[in-house]
Formats: C-alpha cells, sequence, structure tokens
C-alpha cells in the first residue's frame, strides 16, 4: 500500500467511526426494506433470481449487503479496506441473522478466490478510491464466474464538478472533468485524494478486461444528499449525478 492510499485509508477508517456512533440507527435501517434503490433492485432482478454468491467491493457500512440477501442473494462477501467499517458491517449482519462476511483488505487485491462470485457488486462512493481503474477492472473480471455479472451503481464522474449553490447548477473553478484527481473537501473523505475517472475510462476498463457491457443508465438524482435537508440546484434534474452500469463476463 504506497503512501497516498494509505493516507486515504486513515482518512476512511475515521469517517466510519460514523457507522459506530450510528450503529442503532442504521440497524434499525438494515431491519426495513429500503436498502437498495428501486432501480438497483429492477436491473438485478433477473441475477437475484438465481441465488447469487455477491462480493461487494468496498462494503463500507453494509446496508446494500443486507438489501441484496433480502432481494435474493444466497450470501454476500463484503471487502473493505477499513476494520472500522468491516467490523461494524459484520455484527449488524449477525444482528439481523442474514448470510453477509466481511473481509479487511485493500481494493484491487481483494483476497477472494477466483470465479468465486455470481455477481460483483459496487459503488456508492466506491471507484473514486481506485488509483488504477484497469487493475481494478481486472480484479472484477479475475473474481467473476464465467457468466457472472458486475453491478456499479455509483456517483456520476462529473459530481465533483458541481457547487452546492441552491440558486443554480455552477462548476468549481478548482475540478476538471478531465483531472487525474482532486483532494476531498467535504465529509466523509476530508483531505484525502480522490481519482476521477471519466465515464469513458471506466467503460473501457470494463470492457478491455473482457466485461461485455449490458446497462449504462445516468440519473439526475445523486445517491447520497447531507442529512441537514440542504438542497442544491445541480440536483434539481439539469445535470447527470448518478450512473448504474451492469456487465456480464463470458461463458
Amino acid at each position: 500500500m504506497d503512501e497516498v492510499v494509505a493516507g486515504n485509508r486513515v482518512v476512511w477508517e475515521q469517517a466510519s467511526t460514523k457507522h459506530v456512533h450510528e450503529y442503532e440507527d442504521l440497524l434499525a435501517e438494515a431491519r426495513g426494506d429500503e436498502q437498495l434503490f428501486p432501480r438497483e433492485r429492477e436491473l438485478l432482478e433477473a441475477v437475484l433470481a438465481d441465488a447469487p454468491v455477491v462480493v461487494h467491493l468496498q462494503s463500507g457500512h453494509g446496508l446494500d449487503d443486507v438489501g441484496l440477501v433480502k432481494a435474493g442473494a444466497r450470501r454476500v462477501i463484503g471487502v473493505d479496506y477499513s476494520s472500522v467499517a468491516a467490523g461494524a458491517a459484520q455484527r449488524r449482519a449477525r444482528d439481523v441473522g442474514l448470510d453477509c462476511r466481511y473481509v479487511v483488505a485493500e481494493v484491487p487485491g481483494v483476497p477472494v478466490k477466483d470465479a468465486s462470485a455470481d455477481l460483483v457488486y459496487t459503488g456508492k462512493g466506491a471507484l473514486i478510491w481506485m488509483r488504477d481503474i484497469d487493475a481494478w477492472a481486472r480484479d472484477v473480471v479475475r473474481v467473476a464466474r464465467p457468466g457472472g455479472h458486475l453491478f456499479v451503481y455509483e456517483a456520476h464522474p462529473a459530481v465533483p464538478l458541481w457547487t452546492w449553490d441552491t440558486d443554480e447548477p455552477r462548476i468549481r473553478p478548482d475540478r476538471s472533468y478531465f483531472a487525474a484527481s482532486h483532494i476531498n473537501d467535504t465529509f466523509p473523505g476530508n483531505g484525502a485524494q480522490e481519482w476521477q475517472w471519466t465515464l469513458g475510462q471506466i467503460v473501457t476498463a470494463i470492457a478491455a478486461a473482457g466485461l461485455r457491457l449490458k446497462v449504462l443508465e445516468e440519473y439526475a438524482e445523486p445517491f447520497w444528499r447531507p442529512q441537514d435537508d440542504h438542497r442544491a440546484a445541480a440536483w434539481e434534474g439539469r445535470l447527470p449525478n448518478s450512473y448504474a452500469l451492469l456487465a456480464q463476463k463470458p461463458l
């Protein structure tokens, strides 16, 4: 793990204490029925109907894993380089009685057997931590079984450009869509270095690794909003804020 990634890991460990401090709230959410977005469930319906084994790269608080099992997954293996996040997610899975297991590890370099997953799931703030998107895509292909799928539900790569102004959507003067990276100045990545991958770079990496693209959709609605009810003009339907991608490994 190089110096930048190690520094990011420290920031993520600190941010993940939120999952411990708000454990009871997240546990109540895990016992509900809305862990996945409706469009996620729609796009994954056929995959989850076959009771897949899921590997979730950068699993964070683990609520998506709860949703995946409730929607039909046989079990979920979550991978995150925060021991705090993985520990809280494991405790929560036990409390709700679902088959989720967590591994503390860096991505790429996932310590999971080759061809062991029917579905590789990731997103919601994951790809910004990948300094090598091609290595990430190759890791996905290694982990996926022939005929298995990759599903990504993620912030749109243009999101770092949008300001949070309430009157009009504006582009931050210190950001570029084509920059290699930027320093995160908001929660949860305060001070961390995030990598910026364009949508073209992400799709190309997936295709070059050998996956066949099945779905690519862009949405105006962000996957995350601050809990203080802040409204930004950039989130009101004119700009892309999230996307979903479904790809398949050939048989």
